[in-house]
C-alpha cells in the first residue's frame, strides 16, 4: 500500500540523541524519574534536542486539503513549545498490518501506535508509561494496554461504536424518530430505497479492515454488560445463537446479512471504496455506515455539506434501555530500545498530543486527558459502557480463542464479516448456517485452549 512520509524540519541544530545543558535538564536519579507519564511535565526540558520517529494509520491528517487540524499544523505546534526536538512522521493505509511487520523486524519507530499484540508481549516492543494507579490519575482507558500493573499505551482518542449518517437523506426518506432496534433500522433503510436515490447502508466491503468495525457492537452496544467482551465471551457456550430479543452479536450481524439479501445496500459491494465514500456520504450520495466515531469527523470534512452528518446510536435495545461502548482508539506506545534522551522526548511528544494539542476534542473523540475534559460527542438517553480488563491470568484468552477460532474479534477479522456480505448477497448460505458454524469454531477453540464453559 502507498505510504506517506512527512518530515517537519525544525529550527536550530538537530543533535540525536543529546539531551540539552542547562537548568532544565536533569541527571541520574531524576533523570530516571522523568522517564514516566506522571514525571513528565510540559513546559520544562524545552531545550531538549532529540529526534524521533512516529509511525500512525492517519493518512488522512497528511493533507493539506484535510479539513481540520493536520499532522504539519500539530508538529508546528508542537515545535513552539519544544524547537529542539525533530519529528518524523509516516503515515500507512495498511496500518494494521504493517505495524505487526515493523515489530517482527526489530527495527521500528520511536513512537506507534499499538498494533493488535498480546498483552505479554507489550514489555517486549514498548516501554512502560507508569503504573495503572499513577496513569489513572493522568488519563481515562488507562487499563487499556495495561499489563501486570504496568501501562504500555495512551489512548490517541476514545470512541464510541454508533452509525455515522447523512440527516438530510434520513429526513428525506421520511424518517422522523432514529431507529432503536434492528427491526426499525431495516424499516429505515427500506423508507431511503424507496423515496431516495442514495445508498441506503453503505458496507465498504472492498476495503476489508472497515468490515471488521462491526465487531466492536457485540459488547456493551448489544449487551449493556462491560464485564461481557473480556471475561464472559471467551467463557460462553454458543455466543452467536439467538438469545430471541434483538440483542448480542447474532442480532448485530444479522443487520447486515438482512440489510444485504434485501437489496438494501450498493449494488455491487466489490466496488465500494473507502475514500470515495466520505465524499459520498458528505453529498448526501449515501445514507449511513457502520463506523466508529472516529469516522464521524472525516465525513464530516470530507465536503461542503458537514452538518447534514449525524452519528446516532446502533439500533439494539437492551431490556428497554440503549448503550454505547466507550473506549480507547489505538493508544501510542514508547519503543524500549531508544536511548533515555530519545524516550524522554517520546513522553514529551505523546503528553503534549494528549493533554495541550486537543487532538481527541478536534477528532470528536471522548476525553482522554484529565485535564482537557471536551468533547463534542453526545448521545443523549444512551449509557457508555466501557469495557472491564480481562481477569488476571486470563488477559490472553481472547487472543488464544482468536487465533484458534480464525474468527478474529476485534483483532482483523474482517474476512468473516465480509462472508456475511457475499453469503447474503448470492443466498448460497442462510445466516443461522452461519451463526452455527460460527458456533462450532468457538466451541472447538474453547476445548483446544482449554477455556472452561461457565455462561
Amino acid at each position: 500500500m502507498k505510504k506517506r512520509l512527512l518530515t517537519i524540519a525544525l529550527a536550530g541544530a538537530m543533535c540525536l540523541g543529546l539531551a540539552a545543558c542547562g537548568s532544565n535538564s536533569s541527571s541520574g536519579s531524576d533523570e530516571k524519574k522523568e522517564l514516566t507519564y506522571s514525571g513528565t511535565v510540559l513546559g520544562e526540558n524545552t531545550d531538549l534536542k532529540a529526534d524521533i520517529t512516529v509511525f500512525n494509520h492517519r493518512t488522512d491528517l497528511d493533507s493539506d486539503d484535510y479539513n481540520g487540524t493536520t499532522w504539519k499544523e500539530y508538529l508546528a505546534a508542537f515545535n513552539k513549545d519544544y524547537p529542539n526536538i525533530h519529528v518524523t512522521i509516516t503515515t500507512d493505509t495498511n496500518y494494521a498490518d504493517d505495524a505487526l511487520t515493523h515489530l517482527q523486524s526489530g527495527d521500528y519507530e520511536t513512537v506507534m501506535m499499538i498494533p493488535a499484540i498480546n498483552k505479554s508481549d507489550l514489555s517486549s516492543y514498548f516501554m512502560p508509561f507508569d503504573t495503572l494507579d499513577n496513569m489513572k490519575k493522568e488519563i481515562n482507558y488507562a487499563d487499556t494496554w495495561e499489563y501486570d500493573g504496568e501501562v504500555y499505551g495512551v489512548p490517541s482518542t476514545a470512541t464510541t461504536q454508533g452509525i455515522v449518517y447523512n440527516k438530510k437523506v434520513f429526513e428525506k426518506a421520511g424518517i422522523t424518530d432514529l431507529p432503536k432496534t434492528p427491526e426499525d433500522f431495516i424499516a429505515d433503510l427500506q423508507k431511503i430505497k424507496d423515496n431516495t436515490d442514495a445508498i441506503p447502508l453503505y458496507t465498504n466491503y472492498a476495503a476489508g479492515w472497515t468490515m471488521g468495525a462491526w465487531d466492536a457492537y457485540i459488547s456493551g452496544n448489544a449487551t449493556g454488560d462491560p464485564t461481557y467482551l473480556n471475561q464472559k465471551f471467551v467463557h460462553t457456550k454458543n455466543p452467536f445463537s439467538d438469545p430471541g430479543d434483538d440483542t448480542h452479536a447474532y442480532n448485530v450481524y444479522k443487520i447486515l446479512y438482512d440489510a444485504v439479501s434485501k437489496g438494501l445496500t450498493e449494488d455491487d459491494y466489490t466496488t465500494t471504496d473507502w475514500e470515495g465514500c466520505k465524499g459520498m456520504i458528505n453529498n448526501g450520495k449515501i445514507g449511513c455506515m457502520v463506523l466508529g466515531s472516529w469516522a464521524y469527523p472525516q465525513m464530516e470534512a470530507a465536503g461542503k455539506n458537514g452538518d447534514d452528518i449525524g452519528y446516532m446510536p446502533f439500533p439494539m435495545t437492551v431490556d428497554g434501555k440503549q448503550y454505547a461502548t466507550a473506549g480507547a482508539d489505538y493508544s501510542w506506545g514508547i519503543n524500549n530500545s531508544v536511548s533515555d534522551e530519545v524516550k524522554q522526548a517520546a513522553l514529551i511528544f505523546v503528553k503534549w498530543m494528549t493533554d495541550k494539542s486537543g487532538f481527541s476534542y478536534n477528532e470528536d473523540g471522548l476525553p482522554v486527558s484529565k485535564t482537557d475534559d471536551r468533547t463534542k460527542l453526545s448521545f443523549d438517553g444512551v449509557d457508555f459502557v466501557t469495557d472491564e480488563p480481562a481477569l488476571k491470568g486470563e488477559e490472553d484468552y481472547l487472543n488464544e480463542m482468536n487465533s484458534e477460532s480464525e474468527l478474529n474479534f476485534n483483532n482483523g477479522g474482517n474476512e468473516k464479516v465480509q462472508a456475511i456480505v457475499e453469503h447474503a448477497s448470492k443466498g448460497d448460505e442462510s445466516f443461522d448456517d452461519i451463526m452455527k458454524e460460527w458456533n462450532q469454531k468457538w466451541s472447538d477453540a474453547q476445548a483446544a485452549n482449554g477455556i472452561d464453559v461457565k455462561y
